[in-house]
């Protein structure tokens, strides 16, 4: 099976951030080696060779974090140039990186432009929400240079989408995000759910979600979304097209809507693979791209138990009405083991209280999609 989609993280989990609710930074704490430092020119060439060598049609090198841009500028030239080196199968190469936008410059910008690269920036909210959790090293807050960054990334007409991550108190000021939103002109967004930490009861963080702020998230954010898709000025909403795909019969695109997870060949600093960026931990390493080859990656025995784990989900779920548009969400959402041994999303109620109310008129826009015409 090809291997289409890389995750790569170049820096590991160093960051020039600190983000009171950072996922990773818990991650790596619950590791044996927390961080692996910087990605070597001699790594990053065996993988790109492996991937580039074995691709079909397309392929996508995403670089993420920690903060990807700490491993420096040059690192990305070389792997632009290594991408172009090894690609013998003439396959279409796509290069995406997910940022904090604290310290993009002109020279940043020129590369992104220059190279088609896809930029997500991370940007919670308004200032006030989006400063309250996500600071600089030295801790003040971080929205000024991030929209600066922005700004710049729109001079030089460098591609970009915006990544939302909600908190209990950004779900409490949606309406309030989303016209700013649209009035800066983002007009592609991505909301996550907010993680708590690894091993504890979720809930219990100043921080975080409850099952039912979650539902009244997504219908207030549905609300105001559809009321301008209504008027044909929309957002692109990635979760929404998502739900609008399934409905029209497409496989949707994001990993938390297929219902059962896949192998990501997620790839830390050292080459190391794991199946998700959710579980790089040492117990789910699929091996490493120094000393390994892709296909030992799907085949391993490891990789098999993670994507049948996935599979494990409550009778509760599947006898749900909404359970075909649901699937039980993000595995690492899964965390209320019911009597029969499968688990339940641990905000599945919002989630059922979100479709009850938007399901309809998800229907209608699947409907009037696939009319011809429709789009």
């Amino acid at each position: 099976m090809p291997l289409g989609n890389i995750l790569i993280k170049p820096a590991s989990g160093l960051c020039n951030m600190r983000c009171d609710y950072c996922f990773y930074c818990d991650e790596a704490q619950n590791r044996e080696t927390a961080s692996y430092g910087m990605m070597s020119e001699e790594t990053l060439r065996r993988l790109v060779k492996k991937v580039m060598f074995q691709a079909e049609g397309e392929v996508c090198f995403a670089f993420q974090g920690g903060e990807p841009t700490l491993r420096g500028i040059d690192f990305f030239r070389k792997a632009v140039e290594l991408e172009e080196r090894f690609n013998r199968n003439h396959v279409r190469v796509r290069n995406t990186l997910q940022t904090n936008g604290y310290d993009l410059d002109e020279e940043w910008c020129r590369l992104f432009r220059d190279h088609d690269f896809l930029i997500g920036v991370s940007v919670d909210g308004t200032q006030t929400l989006h400063d309250r959790y996500r600071h600089g090293a030295g801790g003040g807050g971080s929205y000024e240079r991030v929209r600066s960054s922005i700004r710049l990334l729109e001079e030089y007409g460098v591609e970009y989408n915006i990544l939302t991550v909600v908190t209990r108190q950004m779900a409490e000021h949606i309406h309030e995000i989303y016209q700013e939103f649209r009035q800066n002109g983002w007009m592609y967004q991505q909301y996550i759910a907010c993680l708590d930490p690894l091993g504890e009861e979720p809930g219990q963080r100043e921080y975080s979600l409850t099952p039912e702020m979650y539902g009244g998230f997504l219908t207030e954010l549905f609300d105001l979304w559809y009321r301008d898709w209504r008027k044909g000025r929309a957002p692109y909403i990635r979760q929404f097209e998502n739900y609008i795909g399934i409905l029209m019969g497409y496989p949707p695109e994001s990993c938390e809507q297929r219902g059962i997870c896949s192998i990501q060949c997620v790839t830390e600093a050292d080459g190391s693979v794991y199946p998700c960026d959710f579980y790089v931990l040492d117990e789910y390493c699929l091996g490493n791209f120094n000393t390994d080859k892709i296909k030992d990656f799907f085949e391993s025995e490891t990789g098999a138990d993670f994507v049948k784990e996935s599979r494990n989900v409550s009778g509760i779920c599947r006898e749900c009405p909404w359970y075909s548009l649901c699937r039980s969400g993000c595995r690492r959402h899964r965390s209320v083991l019911d009597k029969d041994g499968g688990y339940r999303n641990y905000f599945c109620e919002g989630y059922r209280y979100f479709f009850e109310k938007c399901g309809e008129r998800m229907r209608e826009i699947a409907a009037y999609l696939a009319a011809p015409g429709g789009r």
